[in-house]
């Protein structure tokens, strides 16, 4: 390849990254870095909230999980299991139990993510170890977080298929209606769900932009996170891009602080924990 024909792959690579950046943010960050399709992927995220009924690709659903088997996993324990549900009548019961979204309805394929502690529990009882540490505090959240890891892993391998994806939180609303729903057992519990399938086409997701870096990042020790400037400029973006998607204008200081006000905002989750203790988890 000619120096000129390089120069100009680099500009290209160099723009893309930046409009890359710019749907992510509102305003360019300008970084000496090249860009590659990794990068493009992930930068590229977005709810997808609107499917076409087409299913989704044989081995999609295998890739996805051998992806989310290449996360990190603490001390190799990956206490984390995925439920794959396809069948209609089973989506749409698991949608009345996550406050009837729409979009658990349209996808042809809904993961549950599982933080699984009976799989260790089970293997203690094989090998005649007591399994005692799962039921303390860092436990569930060492699974909460492998699971998490896990399951954005294989968002990004998902989404380099081409296919959309949105994390379903309200799969907690309910969790011991959804443990019966799904069959789980003991000491373990559906940390959020996730549809996928093919976006549709009428109605495209766009990139929702985050807050600044300099409302998040901070060097060496941590600095002023909530700078007024900085989440008075986010408010501007963000209700720039409610305009462009024709959504309701609400600032995200406002809409944050609300979602965060008291336990009636939790939207029945404020019982979580006596909850998980009925699931199994004891959380000493």
């Amino acid at each position: 390849m000619s120096e000129v024909k390089l120069a100009y792959s680099a500009a290209a690579e160099a723009e893309r990254l930046g409009a890359r950046l710019f749907d992510r943010y509102r305003h360019d960050l300008d970084l000496p870095v090249a860009w590659n399709e990794t990068l493009d992927t992930i930068l590229s995220h977005r709810s997808v909230r609107a499917y076409a009924p087409d299913p989704v690709p044989d081995g999609a659903i295998e890739l996805a999980v051998a992806a989310a088997q290449s996360a990190a996993s603490s001390s190799n324990l990956q206490p984390w299991s995925v439920v794959a549900v396809e069948d209609p009548a089973r989506k749409a019961r698991l949608a009345a139990l996550a406050g009837n979204q729409k979009q658990i309805l349209q996808a042809p394929l809904f993961l549950l993510w599982i933080v699984d502690h009976q799989r260790l529990t089970r293997v203690g009882e094989q090998v005649g170890t007591p399994a005692d540490a799962l039921h303390y505090l860092e436990s569930f959240l060492l699974g909460a977080v492998d699971t998490s890891l896990a399951a954005q892993s294989a968002v990004v391998a998902l989404e380099s298929l081409g296919l959309g994806t949105c994390y379903i939180g309200g799969i907690r609303n309910r969790p011991a209606e959804v443990a019966a729903e799904l069959g789980l057992p003991p000491q373990s519990f559906a940390l959020f769900g996730l549809t996928v399938g093919h976006p549709d086409p009428a109605a495209p997701a766009s990139v929702k932009p985050r807050l600044p870096q300099e409302a998040v990042l901070f060097r060496e020790a941590y600095g002023q996170s909530a700078a007024p400037a900085a989440l008075a400029a986010y408010d501007r973006r963000l209700r720039g891009f409610q305009r462009e998607q024709g959504m309701i204008e609400r600032d995200w200081t406002e809409q944050a602080s609300q979602r965060v006000r008291g336990a009636d905002s939790l939207a029945g989750r404020d019982v979580l924990r006596g909850v998980l203790h009925r699931l199994g988890f004891r959380l000493r």
